[in-house]
């Protein structure tokens, strides 16, 4: 009786959360690989958007797919590096976009939108630990950049009303988004 008791519990609370921020079977919606790419943009998967930055880099209008991980599309540190080498973003390039765009919670992730008024849509897709554990999905996002750290290599992190730096460790499962140059 304790157990059906307590499974009652866990999917109520499980149907609430979903209620509350919008649980999705369809991958793409929660790893920013389906619907709208933000705005001015085309949302195009390849695209990429000029958001007006100082150094002129522009940034892919969606997340990178990863078919070796078909539910979330997270990358090892490694797996980014191998696939995209100086494509992805450094942590310079982060720390641009952090300071000179408009961060606006959308509840599942931020539009971001540069100087010039475009903008790119960064969702909050999760993470995944060396354990292989995933937390978070819908609520935090966590993206690498090429930049070795201390830990790992350095990333940006998100979730509602804070954006910062990370140094996380290889083995995490992040997202990934490009730049161009």
């Amino acid at each position: 009786m304790k157990k059906v008791f307590l499974f009652s519990m866990m999917s109520l609370m499980a149907l609430t959360f979903c209620a509350l921020v919008g649980c999705s079977k369809d991958k793409n919606e929660a790893n920013g690989n389906g619907g709208s790419a933000g705005t001015n943009n085309g949302g195009a998967t390849g695209e990429y958007v000029d958001l007006g930055l100082t150094s002129g880099t522009k940034w892919k209008a969606m997340n990178e797919v990863n078919e070796a991980d078909t539910v979330y599309d997270f990358f090892t540190y490694d797996e980014a590096m191998d696939r995209f080498g100086s494509s992805l973003p450094t942590k310079e390039q982060w720390e641009e976009l952090k300071s000179e765009c408009q961060w606006s919670w959308t509840g599942s992730g931020y539009d971001v939108t540069g100087p010039n008024g475009n903008s790119i849509s960064l969702p909050a897709a999760g993470d995944r630990d060396c354990g292989g554990s995933v937390y978070d999905v819908g609520s935090y996002g966590i993206y690498w950049s090429s930049t070795p750290g201390f830990e790992g290599a350095w990333g940006i992190y998100f979730y509602s009303g804070s954006v910062g730096m990370f140094d996380g460790g290889y083995c995490y499962g992040c997202s990934v988004r490009l730049v161009q140059d």
